[in-house]
């Protein structure tokens, strides 16, 4: 029997902009995240569910 299985995972990590205003610093995580200057470590992992889709579509977590 073939199983499928989903694993989700939630990572968070802190990082501190200076800027002006909220949608500023905003912009610029998002501008440092794309070029990969922020990058998440897989140890920051605040969250996993891991879900079996039994071969009769039935799934169970």
């Amino acid at each position: 029997m073939k199983y499928t299985i989903t694993i989700e995972e939630i990572v968070a990590k802190d990082f501190e902009i200076e800027a002006n205003s909220a949608e500023e610093a905003y912009e610029t995580a998002e501008q440092k995240y794309k070029s990969g200057d922020f990058v998440l470590d897989p140890g920051d992992c605040q969250f996993k569910q891991i879900a079996i889709t039994a071969p009769s579509d039935e799934a169970t977590e």
